[in-house]
């Protein structure tokens, strides 16, 4: 019987520090709320960034090689990325991922990204298996939060709000998902950094599990086409940017054409100099059923200085005089 074709063909399995890349911008046109987002030139040059930056998980494609190579299989079925996003990227820029590899017996490693010139991208911990939550980056970070007593663009929302609207989602070749992620999974792999073929309609019928499977940085996509059915949209208009992400498979990996339930829940509310974020947990069933598959903790942070009412709010909210 042969063997399983490898995930990754072309990239060295013993590497722990990854070829620069490029990644592309696919979100140029993204638009929500009727505007379009910090992803738009234009946008980005009104707050004062030189372009749109490419959204933050593109780069765990980049590390998908690498961790599949140091966990094997089990990456693309237990694993769990947790990143904190520490300065954005343009297109035109090369960044690199690295890892860590844990010690021996150890499960959890240690990751970061930088751009050629040595300017960290992005860090945080990767993992397999049942790890405790607390190993990993995100809810480390969610456990030094200070409770948030002036938020403006927030102040609506509730710690332990859940979704309001059911969301049943599946993610096609060809299909387009919509105003937030203005692109098809197609699309993405004309331009996905690290090609694999099982990723691909033809390749996924070689994969470990038979079916085409969802890379890491689509699950994202996927998870995120459908969040303003959860209705946890602040005061706005306003312009928003990830600013730290976890996605964990229980039982992977994401299949292509496959139905999946989830469940939106607020669990932590916060705020800082600039922005205002509130940390969602996504949870992932498959659809009709109560077995978790995956779920998804995003910091989605607001820039307090695009909201065009914030200090007028705050005063009326007794936070400014």
């Amino acid at each position: 019987m042969p063997s399983t074709p490898t995930a990754f063909p072309n990239f060295p399995a013993s590497a722990l520090c990854g070829p620069l890349r490029e990644p592309r911008q696919m979100l140029a046109e993204q638009s929500y709320d009727g505007h379009l987002s910090i992803h738009d030139d234009a946008t980005a040059g009104e707050l004062g960034l030189r372009a749109g930056p490419i959204e933050g998980p593109t780069h765990f494609s980049q590390f998908d090689p690498l961790l599949a190579g140091l966990f094997g299989q089990a990456w693309f079925e237990t694993g769990c990325i947790s990143v904190h996003y520490q300065n954005m990227v343009v297109e035109g820029e090369a960044v690199r991922a690295f890892v860590q590899a844990p010690a021996a017996g150890q499960r959890v490693a240690t990751i970061w990204a930088e751009k050629r010139d040595g300017t960290p991208v992005l860090k945080g911990t990767a993992s397999i298996g049942d790890v405790p939550d607390s190993a990993h980056e995100i809810p480390q970070r969610i456990a030094k939060l200070r409770p948030a007593a002036g938020l403006v663009i927030n102040h609506d929302l509730k710690v332990g709000q859940r979704g309001a609207l059911p969301e049943t989602i599946t993610m096609g070749f060809q299909q387009h998902m919509g105003d937030y992620y203005p692109f098809s999974l197609a699309d993405k792999l004309k331009v996905i950094t690290e090609p694999s073929p099982w990723y691909t309609p033809d390749g996924g019928a070689l994969s470990p599990w038979g079916r085409t499977i969802i890379p890491m940085e689509m699950i994202s996509v996927l998870l995120g086409s459908t969040v303003k059915r959860a209705g946890f949209s602040g005061r706005g208009p306003a312009v928003g940017l990830f600013a730290g992400q976890q996605i964990r498979l229980f039982k992977g990996p994401l299949f292509v054409n496959q139905a999946y339930d989830l469940q939106r829940e607020i669990i932590a509310l916060s705020e800082s100099a600039r922005t205002e974020s509130a940390w969602v947990r996504t949870q992932v069933f498959e659809a009709g059923t109560q077995k978790l598959v995956a779920e998804m903790i995003l910091n989605s942070a607001t820039l307090k200085n695009s909201y065009a009412h914030y200090e007028a709010d705050a005063r009326a909210l007794g936070l400014i005089a």
